[in-house]
């Protein structure tokens, strides 16, 4: 690949907060009216960038990134009130049900139990003639989300590997059967995804206009139970029974000391070359009609993968085998050069650095990550210390798998805080303020680009945590208080913005 020479991103600044964390009614944040006034606030505090998780399906355990379609929306982010205003829902329908009674915490039984009811609700009521137009108008790999969505349902929410040998491995005569039998379950999932798309594309209209772009997020894997890997099983190592051979995860490192063992299944790479890599150009292709920025989740496994037998219980044994690297990225800028003269591609390579991979960022040209919660822990090399930093490069305080600043700065030892205030000039700073100079530290770098998590413009703590990795349960349930981003902060964050030539 040739690497690219034009700067992805401009100088600027923007705040990471994931739509599922953005305040509202009805038990989760959405594509509502308090999406559009946080798209509002973000323009007067002269940001330019929103960055988001990923927006599709969750399932299990309601990670982003363990989702069963690479290639659908969240049905959770839909507007309710946007249905009421089309005549599709009654407001008191949505004021009978109990969605949660802590507004700063998403209740996930409560928005499983209810959600889905009542978009079926909406369904049955409406009435437009166009749907069929509509429905045609999604890719096929949504249209064949639905399908399996449908498939689960009438399983009584089995995953796909549990169905009956027919459908298991996806037979056309069993499949054309399905299609029949359950065409109007289908049809009802077609529909959330045409709502999905038409409210999320509105949205991000809207944050363009307002000058705010969106950097989105694709993981590297999809879940086992999801339509991507039941309908191509050739995509993956799987055995002759369709069962995954090996399986996803990282060793020990800095969030896990025994490893985090995710269990998605991997990719067959040979395999994937041999198509010229046309699953990664319409997963790409699904993004890029979403997002302005397309941030690549565990980047290095382009380079290398850890595999871990499925049959391990953990993820202390393992072993490192080789990617793509750098000629799926020729592919995908081959195929996308006419549309976009740079990939606008972000490279989550966090983790170990291996030469292999730091060449390979290098090669691609996309802009790397730099944390500052991993910077004071060694000496004045340390790669993630701002004066290390390229200006290509996006400069972060912490990620969703970060803890929010206050409690990482509880938790320092004595010797790595001393050389994190001598660092930042904070000698004087007090203790309740030494997340700004973090802030500041950032902002002030010679990184093209910083993004703040908005629990670090707060300063809020642990509550406020996104995601614990390798933990199960407690996870991407933290909500934003609308009135907690006020004209104080806001005031704050645009005066930093314009110090910094970020605005």
């Amino acid at each position: 690949m040739r690497r690219q020479n034009k700067i992805l991103m401009k100088r600027a600044c923007g705040v990471l907060l994931p739509i599922s964390s953005l305040p509202g009614n009805y038990g989760i944040g959405g594509f509502s009216e308090e999406a559009y006034d946080f798209i509002d606030r973000l323009k007067k505090a002269g940001q330019s960038l929103w960055q988001i998780l990923p927006l599709s399906p969750t399932g299990h355990g309601n990670s982003p990134y363990q989702s069963c379609s690479a290639f659908a929306g969240n049905m959770n982010y839909i507007s309710l009130d946007e249905l009421v205003k089309d005549g599709l829902l009654d407001k008191s329908e949505l004021d009978d049900i109990d969605w949660g009674d802590d507004n700063e915490r998403v209740d996930y039984e409560k928005i499983w139990l209810n959600r889905e009811k009542i978009l079926k609700k909406a369904f049955l009521k409406q009435k437009d003639l166009n749907i069929k137009t509509d429905i045609k108008k999604l890719s096929k790999e949504t249209r064949n989300y639905c399908l399996y969505q449908a498939l689960k349902e009438d399983n009584d929410n089995a995953a796909w590997y549990e169905w009956e040998s027919g459908l298991k491995l996806a037979k056309e005569r069993e499949l054309k059967a399905a299609k029949i039998k359950l065409k109007d379950e289908i049809e009802f999932y077609e529909w959330i995804q045409i709502v999905f798309e038409k409210q999320w594309k509105k949205l991000k209209e809207y944050a363009n206009d307002a000058g705010i772009q969106i950097i989105g997020d694709i993981p590297i894997y999809v879940a086992l139970d999801s339509a991507d890997v039941w309908l191509n099983p050739e995509l993956f190592l799987f055995n002759e029974d369709k069962e995954p051979e090996l399986v996803a995860g990282c060793p020990p490192d800095y969030f896990s000391p025994e490893g985090q063992l995710w269990g998605n299944p991997l990719y067959n790479w040979k395999v994937h070359k041999k198509t010229d890599f046309a699953w990664w150009k319409s997963r790409m292709e699904y993004a890029l009609s979403l997002y302005d920025y397309v941030r690549v989740d565990h980047f290095r496994g382009f380079d290398e993968f850890y595999a871990i037998p499925a049959e391990n219980k953990n993820a202390l044994e393992g072993e490192w085998l080789k990617g793509p690297g750098i000629e799926i990225f020729n592919s995908l800028a081959a195929y996308f050069g006419k549309k976009h003269t740079v990939l606008p591609i972000i490279a989550e390579d966090l983790g170990l650095m291996t030469d292999s991979v730091i060449k390979l960022v290098k090669d691609s040209g996309f802009p790397g990550m730099k944390v500052l919660e991993f910077a004071y822990d060694s000496d004045d090399k340390n790669m993630y210390l701002p004066h290390n930093y390229i200006r290509n490069c996006v400069a972060y305080t912490g990620t969703h798998d970060n803890a929010p600043l206050q409690e990482w700065l509880g938790n320092l030892s004595e010797e790595t805080r001393l050389f994190m205030i001598r660092y930042q000039g904070g000698e004087h700073t007090p203790e309740k303020d030494l997340h700004w100079d973090c802030i500041r530290t950032l902002l002030a770098s010679i990184a093209d680009t910083v993004i703040i998590p908005m629990q670090d413009y707060l300063g809020l703590g642990d509550n406020a945590r996104i995601n614990t990795p390798g933990t199960a349960s407690g996870n991407w349930q933290w909500r934003l208080k609308s009135e907690d981003f006020d004209e104080g902060l806001i005031w704050h964050c645009n005066m930093l913005a314009g110090i910094y030539s970020r605005k």
